[in-house]
């Protein structure tokens, strides 16, 4: 009976796949449904659909039920290369086979083709190799075509490319091999080629997630908060194909990827130095220099105290100095390039065309968003990382490092360190209205909180104040935590006296922000307040002892200048001194900077962690507190 079933099944599935004009194969030596599928013009998905066993195991002789091509034949051009000469190319330091082929614009094979000992040997400093020129014949072809040529449209980044056509972005990516790291509107690609009506819509309403490598749906559930039938939900495909590298997830507008927070030991750079060859450094500034008589000291003096630019770049510099001197008692030696940006594009500009960055190890700066993405853009071509020391850059580049941590991080930093504290305690969250977003973030984070906005006067107006009445019957015995959100210097005086002359013995308060501004820092704020209320907030840097004589930078860099070191000297020192133990530990910067190596020093510490989208992120955050008048790491 049970044979007969078997048969009547196996009958039944033979009929359907005559009807639908499907065709069966026979898998052969050294066949992969890769090839098969390229073979019958069709997709692996399509395939695995069919034929899910496929997707663990591939056997000789299994014959496998082949969908019916959705490729068009139509007719297109072909374009054929013809060798018309050779280009002699020297090896700088720390070019690659992939960088050169990027600078001629061909393909790694090409060159390997014509320099054959490149098969077995690796390229070195020095090498003198043939590069390639083609012309290019298009002949007019009728093949069976799998792809077809796309104009990129207005906004298009290689995800979105991807996700219309539905493959991933290293597939999308195989298929252009010379093309750029960002698309430009205009721009041609090979894409699949399927019909436009099999094209899938980027919907706005929903937000889109690039898997990344070895992520499964377990860790996607934790990132995104989304269960692996939420996902297929939203991305039928995934049931037939699994989750891959690169492939582009339609998930709702308001997912975001979590911050991962790990507790980690702080790593000493300095035990682990194994790449001591010179490191080329070049700093980027706005000094400004071509603005005043270098040879007036008074005209200089005076331009120091007006020129706020002026006055970091030269403390940020002084840092920098002394974290060269420390790391060459450590036996790492730098060659230090300084260029003055004069805070202007053009002149930016000027530098990138005067100089050939290719062999630099890194570069720091520049100060200012649209300045630090020009270099950025100009240098992601020989993949040289830029560190951004204080901004945000506007543009999302892989070679770009982000020192300092995101608002977004600070936020969710603050909000853990509060949740992390599992005594009972009471939250009251005081906002004004333009604040109105945090407040209501708080607000989801801590469901049982009371939310207090700013009053307004008699014109309807905000007044940015409250009433004693407004806080009647609000504290109750015990721990009540404040989160005081804004960034007005009058309305946080009101509430912080307001709330300190609340503190009993039976009632314990604390105050919180999510942004310390310059409001907590006026004159109408009084330090005995916030040390009063154990003010505690998220901070990018620490606020080291600088009265101590224990730590040797301060120490130094009195020595040097007969002054203490202000904050934007310390973080020259930290970030560059970094730098060059990271370099010094690893073949290059981004091998030196994986999510688990978190480093501390005076005031700054860093954990870089790769984004989906744009380079690196420094997540390492301190959580400050105000503690008998002085500024300590929370524990």
């Amino acid at each position: 009976m049970k044979k007969l079933i078997l048969i009547l099944v196996t009958l039944f599935c033979s009929l359907s796949v005559v009807g639908q004009d499907y065709k069966t194969h026979k898998v052969a030596l050294g066949e992969t449904i890769a090839t098969i599928a390229k073979n019958y013009l069709v997709t692996p998905f399509d395939i695995y659909a069919l034929n899910p066993d496929a997707k663990t195991s591939l056997k000789l002789n299994t014959v496998l039920i082949i969908p019916t091509s959705r490729v068009k034949n139509e007719p297109i051009k072909e374009s054929v290369k013809e060798v018309i000469g050779f280009k002699n190319h020297k090896v700088r330091r720390k070019q690659t086979l992939y960088s050169i082929s990027k600078q001629y614009n061909v393909e790694i094979g090409d060159i390997k083709k014509y320099n054959t000992r490149l098969y077995s040997e690796n390229l070195r400093k020095g090498d003198r190799i043939k590069i390639p020129r083609f012309k290019t014949i298009v002949n007019q072809v009728t093949l069976n075509n799998t792809v077809k040529k796309y104009t990129v449209l207005p906004k298009e980044g290689k995800w979105r490319v991807a996700y219309k056509f539905g493959i991933t972005v290293p597939q999308l990516e195989a298929l252009n091999p010379n093309m750029s790291e960002v698309l430009q509107p205009g721009q041609e690609v090979n894409v699949p080629n399927i019909g436009d009506n099999e094209e899938k819509a980027v919907e706005e309403n929903y937000g889109y997630y690039t898997v990344l490598k070895s992520e499964g749906f377990m860790s996607l559930n934790r990132k995104l908060g989304l269960t692996q039938e939420q996902l297929e939900t939203l991305n039928p495909e995934l049931k037939a194909s699994g989750l891959k590298l690169g492939m582009v997830l339609k998930v709702p507008i308001d997912v975001k990827s979590a911050t991962i927070f790990k507790d980690l030991a702080i790593t000493n750079l300095s035990r682990n130095l194994k790449n001591l060859s010179v490191k080329r450094i070049a700093l980027m500034l706005p000094y400004g220099t071509h603005k005043f008589d270098i040879d007036s000291v008074q005209e200089a003096k005076k331009r120091i105290r007006k020129d706020a630019y002026l006055s970091i770049s030269l403390d940020f510099h002084a840092g920098a100095l002394m974290a060269i001197d420390s790391a060459k008692r450590l036996g790492i030696s730098t060659y230090f390039k300084v260029y003055d940006t004069k805070n202007q594009l053009s002149e930016v500009s000027n530098i990138l065309d005067a100089n050939d960055f290719s062999d630099y190890d890194a570069v720091i700066g520049p100060l200012v968003p649209k300045n630090l993405d020009r270099v950025a853009s100009d240098l992601k071509r020989h993949n040289i990382p830029v560190i951004s020391p204080f901004s945000t850059p506007t543009t999302l580049y892989d070679n770009v490092f982000q020192s300092v941590p995101s608002g977004d991080l600070l936020e969710n930093t603050i909000i853990k360190y509060v949740k992390l504290d599992s005594l009972p305690k009471h939250v009251i969250i005081i906002s004004d209205s333009k604040h109105k977003r945090i407040s209501d973030k708080l607000k989801v984070e801590f469901a049982n909180a009371e939310q207090i906005y700013s009053r307004n006067n008699k014109e309807g107006k905000e007044a940015y104040f409250i009433y004693q009445t407004d806080l009647e019957n609000i504290f109750k015995n015990g721990k009540n935590i404040v989160f005081l959100e804004t960034d007005n210097e009058g309305f946080a005086s009101n509430v912080i006296s307001m709330i300190n002359g609340l503190i009993s013995d039976e009632k314990e308060i604390i105050l919180f922000t999510t942004d310390k501004n310059r409001a907590f820092e006026g004159r109408e704020i009084s330090n005995y307040h916030l040390s009063n209320l154990k003010f505690h907030y998220p901070s990018v840097n620490k606020t080291a002892d600088i009265g101590s004589s224990k730590n040797a930078f301060i120490r130094a860099y009195r020595r040097a200048y007969n002054v203490s070191p202000n904050k934007y000297a310390v973080r020259g020192f930290d970030l560059t001194l970094d730098l060059l133990l990271r370099l010094a530990s690893e073949d290059d910067l981004y091998k030196a900077s994986s999510n688990d190596i978190e480093t501390e020093y005076v005031e700054n510490k860093f954990r870089y962690s790769k984004k989906m989208f744009g380079g690196f992120y420094n997540e390492a955050v301190y959580v400050v507190k105000y503690d008998n008048l002085t500024i300590v790491e929370a524990e």
